[in-house]
């Protein structure tokens, strides 16, 4: 289970004694007893009887770090120069501070409440849902936005809690900065309705690219670039992952959307990773696409 450390990264060792002592080794040992890259610990200070090391991670796991006190003041004690004494301890704040429990049957209780609040937390934040119009004219209420009602119903009788976001600009840079501050505000579902298309005001499918760079990004028709409006060469459609959020792009058009968010729920039900559930928006697009000009 990954825990977030929130900047608190230090731990500071005291009492300690050291001569002619290589502080890279230390470093190394404390990151193996911790299961963390050598380049992710470092000493950072040194000073009369203290010693204070930093974890250059943002996250740690939580069975790799609680109760691990005695085995790293062993480690300590056994490298050449270090000397400690009896009352020597490590301190650390927030999360990592966890390193100092000592009884293992204690260590076993606290990891075991902190997996059931982080499944519950990740349960709350993978229903509740974000959904993003687009485009200028619903921005300025020259057509009416009959897809936000649906997608919330829908996505409500499955059980989420739905949020309906500002309408987004027809505009790279603002859609960006949105989708990003968004990502942080623990939404596990956020769709967006439109801009996909070839034209050169579509900038959806370049906006997911943007915050994340594998996104999965399928072509559901082909165009000729250049020719008439399309800018582009084709209609796209796509699903990002920022962890723990999906990111999904479907077209504007209202029966597009109501076939898209049936195999969104579908898929998330199943487990579905991005690329799998964008085939399968892309399978079904293409499909209405065949049906509706007679195509095989």
């Amino acid at each position: 289970m990954e825990l977030e450390l929130f900047e608190k990264t230090e731990i500071w060792i005291s009492p300690i004694h050291i001569v002619d002592v290589d502080l890279g080794l230390i470093a190394e040992k404390f990151a193996g007893i911790l299961h963390l890259d050598k380049k992710e610990v470092m000493v950072v200070d040194v000073r009369e009887e203290l010693i204070t090391l930093d974890v250059l991670k943002k996250s740690v796991r939580a069975e790799d770090i609680i109760g691990k006190k005695d085995a790293l003041l062993k480690a300590l004690a056994a490298i050449p120069g270090v000397s400690l004494t009896p009352e020597t301890g490590l301190h650390s704040d927030g999360i990592l501070g966890l390193i100092a429990v000592e009884n293992q049957e204690t260590a076993g209780e606290i990891l075991g409440g902190m997996e059931r609040m982080q499944r519950e937390i990740s349960e709350r934040i993978r229903k509740r849902a974000i959904v993003f119009p687009s485009g200028f004219e619903v921005r300025k209420g020259m057509i009416q936005d009959t897809n936000s009602p649906y997608i919330t119903d829908r996505l409500t009788k499955e059980g989420y809690s739905v949020t309906v976001g500002d309408t987004l600009e027809d505009d790279l840079e603002s859609i960006v900065p949105v989708l990003r501050r968004t990502l942080s505000e623990g939404y596990g579902l956020i769709i967006t309705t439109g801009g996909v298309g070839a034209e050169d005001k579509d900038r959806m499918v370049e906006a997911l690219l943007r915050i994340d760079p594998s996104a999965s990004t399928p072509y559901i028709i082909h165009y000729e670039k250049g020719t008439g409006r399309h800018e582009k060469d084709g209609v796209r459609i796509g699903v990002a992952y920022v962890h723990p959020s999906y990111v999904i792009a479907l077209p504007g058009p209202h029966e597009e959307v109501k076939a898209g968010v049936d195999v969104i729920i579908e898929g998330l039900k199943g487990g579905m990773g991005k690329e799998d559930l964008a085939s399968s928006l892309a399978n079904k697009y293409v499909g209405r696409l065949k049906r509706l000009h007679h195509l095989k």
